[in-house]
């Protein structure tokens, strides 16, 4: 078994990042992103990013990091409410965005990492979404053509990994990470707990090794999105 371990994040990315490439990022709000990989990734200098994401983080944290030293020039997400950074980006014309429904660009993701092309699905037709794209009638109904999406490189955030670089997601942690983990062609892994090849339980694996090039240990922050508390 190869050992996938690096001994940090930047040492994870090294030889990996290039100007101009596709970064697909795990994550759902701030739960479960690859927090000190996209620390790394800002750290490269890397420019003209096109960023597949769920979310576009927050303005201090997350992607909103590669949003502040203007890193990322396109973001294919779901949801970016929650960035003022982004926001002023998108209404002064400096940032391309291509929105996608959550559940479309899940499967988008995960297609790509399947080797499936395109696929059809009725969410988004006769909206924006579908505008440009392919339809087709199957059944009666109308579907819109969405295609695959194959990142060059890929960060995930993962509970646990043995050295081989299964990995074990965290209840909703897990979110976006294994689709955004099997599309890219190349993957790296930033996980809390590092075990032995044998030591995790075949059956409790959500993402299997041969899917991860590189595995970073870090101390996770776990910031929280939005706090809400209520006064004595």
């Amino acid at each position: 078994m190869i050992d996938k371990v690096c001994d940090n994040a930047s040492a994870a990315l090294d030889g990996l990042v290039e100007d101009g490439m596709i970064v697909a990022v795990g994550g759902f709000g701030l739960c479960g992103i690859p927090e000190q990989l996209i620390m790394a990734l800002r750290e490269t200098g890397a420019k003209d990013l096109v960023a597949v994401s769920n979310n576009a983080g927050v303005d201090d944290w997350g992607l909103g990091l590669l949003l502040e030293t203007r890193q990322i020039r396109k973001m294919v997400s779901s949801y970016v409410g929650e960035n003022a950074e982004f926001e002023r980006q998108f209404m002064a014309g400096e940032l391309e965005v291509e929105f996608n429904p959550q559940g479309t660009l899940a499967e988008r993701m995960r297609a790509g990492g399947a080797g499936i092309p395109a696929f059809y699905t009725r969410t988004g037709v006769g909206t924006q979404v579908a505008e440009g794209k392919e339809t087709r009638e199957f059944d009666g109904d109308t579907y819109v053509m969405e295609r695959g999406i194959r990142a060059d490189l890929s960060l995930v955030k993962a509970w646990k990994a043995d050295r081989s670089g299964n990995l074990v997601f965290r209840k909703t942690a897990r979110n976006f990470n294994p689709m955004v983990a099997s599309c890219g062609r190349r993957t790296v892994a930033e996980v809390e707990e590092l075990v032995e090849i044998g030591e995790l339980d075949p059956d409790q694996i959500h993402t299997p090794g041969i899917f991860i090039d590189r595995i970073v240990v870090t101390t996770s922050e776990k910031r929280i999105e939005q706090r809400t508390v209520q006064s004595g």
